[in-house]
């Protein structure tokens, strides 16, 4: 199974599941010895494990400025 990754930043990395595209467009993050997943383009957390309220804040704020981005490159692997 195959991971494409979006982009790194602040030492996460942004991803999908290759497997995943039945499910609504979201993004996996894993760092900091913790990983979380959020839908987009709400930017809601749907869990976490292992990262903090100040991580997570982090994390929420670089996915809500990389929005377009992640919404672009699903559909480009899920609708092409």
């Amino acid at each position: 199974m195959s991971m494409p990754t979006m982009f790194n930043e602040a030492g996460f990395r942004f991803f999908f599941y290759s497997n995943e595209g039945f499910e609504s467009c979201h993004v996996h993050v894993i760092g900091h010895d913790g990983e979380a997943k959020f839908w987009i383009p709400s930017c809601v957390l749907a869990w976490s494990y292992n990262l903090n309220a100040g991580q997570l804040r982090r994390v929420y704020n670089i996915i809500n400025a990389n929005r377009s981005k992640i919404e672009e490159a699903w559909n480009e692997h899920f609708n092409s």
